[in-house]
């Protein structure tokens, strides 16, 4: 009965404790709603996203986990308790018995108690090292999980970039688009005037309030995209709820040659690359972990030896007579399951598979980075002969310069209008393609960055 009343409120506090543990984490699981400020700037975006994003809180938990089974690998077993009380079947408590039991000094009873203790091969399991190789096998996968979750910072990070410099681009889109209608607004009032007067024929006002409409249509394209992007970008920092409709900075699409990649080539990238790749890391770890497990396994092959004491007291009479009496007893005992129709031969075999799949799994990651490094290197260049083109070689300049002349010529007769509108598309898809030029080449930057595991610029 004492037994019981000292074990079982360990037990009640064991499961309890447990549970209390869990709810009280269980509030605290899911990130805060975040409230975005007016203007978002990109750095801000990242900081949000370290913060509070969804796929890093699912990483972060990862890691405990892997954490978790590092303290479960370098756990001692328990010792285990036993007790237990028997009652003779000859005893007889009869005049004669009894009579001779307190002649001889005997206890006459029929109760025998036993108690005992065992290691549980705890003992066993550190001289033998399966403990150490337990650890090792658990702490190179706590070092994957961790590089995962840095992995999970360099993709996930690059797609936040990316998704705001989308933004970005909406918005200058959109700001443009909004310019062109006006001006289209504007040059549509003038020419119904003009028709008015009879300067200009009904085939040509036609023409321009069809341009004046396509504007339109720009603009509200452009509009409904500004929205789509911004929730795009909104849920991958982790807000959560209505997304507002925030502004960014669009200085981050400025041409400039980041400073990384101002003397580098591809060689020097690659290179690089292969020394702070995470993913490239994590399997790293993982194939060592791998080749722990294979280790573990021979070792556990070795039979676990436990070692054990037991106590045992009691006497009793025998039927009728003063039975023998039994004497405190102290038994010192080992165990150990003999290996003869099993040694663990499936367990060695999955842990060769596994190695031998992380193994092929590192030969792939790095051919990996390799393609990585080069496609984003080779958009890279390519993004920035665009956008120097665009600026540097006139290109906008001179699809500017073409719409403003075409126009004073058309208002003085020497032109067209034919020749001016197609000089307005021109230069209103060179713009467009201007912002998508700049998008692009820091993307392309973005992305270089993401293939190499480090900041450029």
């Amino acid at each position: 009965m004492a037994i019981r009343l000292l074990v079982l409120p360990l037990v009640v506090w064991a499961v309890t404790g447990s549970v209390w543990t869990r709810d009280a984490r269980a509030d605290g699981v899911v990130p805060p709603a975040t409230e975005l400020p007016p203007t978002l700037a990109l750095d801000d975006a990242l900081r949000i996203f370290h913060a509070r994003g969804l796929d890093l809180w699912i990483a972060e938990a990862a890691v405990r986990s892997a954490e978790g089974a590092v303290k479960i690998a370098g756990a001692a077993p328990n010792p285990v308790v036993s007790g237990s009380v028997g009652k003779a079947l000859t005893y007889s408590s009869n005049s004669y018995s009894l009579s001779n039991c307190l002649q001889n000094g005997a206890e006459c009873s029929p109760w025998i108690y036993n108690i005992g203790l065992s290691d549980q091969a705890a003992l066993e399991d550190t001289l033998s090292g399966k403990r150490d190789l337990r650890q090792k096998v658990a702490r190179n996968a706590l070092a994957a999980a961790k590089m995962s979750r840095v992995d999970a910072e360099r993709t996930i990070g690059f797609q936040v970039k990316a998704a705001y410099l989308q933004v970005a681009q909406t918005v200058l889109a959109y700001k443009f688009a909004k310019q062109v209608a006006e001006t289209n607004a504007k040059t549509l009032d003038l020419f119904q005037t003009r028709f008015r007067s009879g300067a200009i024929n009904e085939g040509d006002l036609a023409r321009i309030q069809t341009q004046k409409l396509e504007s339109d249509q720009a603009l509200d394209q452009a509009t409904y995209a500004l929205r789509e992007m911004r929730v795009a970008l909104a849920f991958l920092i982790g807000v959560r709820g209505a997304v507002p409709d925030f502004d960014v900075d669009t200085k981050v699409l400025n041409y400039a040659l980041p400073a990384g990649l101002e003397h580098t080539n591809e060689v020097s990238l690659l290179r690089a690359a292969f020394d702070r790749r995470p993913d490239l890391i994590a399997v790293g770890y993982q194939r060592a972990s791998s080749e722990a497990q294979i280790a573990l396994t021979k070792r556990q092959r070795f039979p676990d030896v436990s070692l054990g004491v037991n106590y045992a007291w009691g006497g009793f009479g025998g039927l009728s007579t003063n039975g023998p009496i039994q004497t405190p007893t102290i038994t010192f005992s080992l165990s150990a399951p003999v290996p003869i129709f099993y040694q663990l031969q499936g367990e060695l075999r999955q842990a060769e598979a596994l190695y031998d799949t992380n193994s092929l799994q590192q030969a792939k990651t790095t051919a990996q980075v390799v393609t990585d490094v080069s496609s984003a290197y080779a958009t890279y260049e390519g993004a920035r002969r665009m956008v120097e083109r665009m600026e540097g070689g006139g290109l906008l300049q001179s699809a500017r310069t073409a719409r403003d002349i075409t126009r004073l010529q058309y208002e003085k007769g020497a032109a067209s209008l034919t020749d001016f509108l197609d000089a307005q598309r021109t230069y209103i898809a060179t713009n467009v393609e201007y912002f998508g030029d700049l998008t692009n080449y820091w993307t392309a930057v973005f992305q270089l960055e993401e293939a190499v595991g480090m900041e450029l610029h």
